[in-house]
């Protein structure tokens, strides 16, 4: 029997991720865990996924202002706990899901695409792009 492609997140699984996002975000900006790294460096938590059974969430996080995130992430690791008990108190569900925490490189890329598209080489392929499509609506 063939697979069948893989379908994208529930409704359901982006409503609960996003709310595991706000819980964590919550947790980390009022202070409730008692780490120095993570008392030091403020933490965004960007995007949660969740698996199609929900008992595991993969969180992104990046450290504020950009950096070394290993220390962050080591930190995050180590209340691992706390932050999920956080998450249990906060979204009411049957199963708290398990989590994992992953660097974002998201921004990183973001700037690698801005750098890019600042080059002269490609900004004048795009300013040439851009004259032969106004010479064509002249056309028209």
């Amino acid at each position: 029997m063939p697979k069948q492609p893989a379908k994208g997140p529930s409704q359901r699984q982006l409503r609960v991720a996003e709310e595991i996002r706000q819980a964590l975000s919550r947790a980390l900006e009022r202070g409730d865990i008692y780490d120095p790294e993570l008392t030091r460096r403020p933490v965004t938590v960007t995007k949660v996924d969740l698996s199609p059974d929900m008992r595991n969430a993969m969180v992104s996080v990046t450290p504020l202002g950009g950096g070394d995130a290993k220390p962050t992430l080591d930190a995050l690791k180590r209340q691992k706990g706390v932050l999920r008990s956080h998450v249990a108190n906060s979204v009411h569900m049957k199963y708290v899901p398990a989590l994992r925490f992953l660097e974002d490189t998201s921004f990183d890329i973001a700037d690698n695409i801005g750098a890019l598209l600042r080059d002269p080489h490609v900004a004048q392929d795009l300013s040439s792009d851009e004259d032969a499509d106004d010479y064509d609506k002249e056309d028209d």
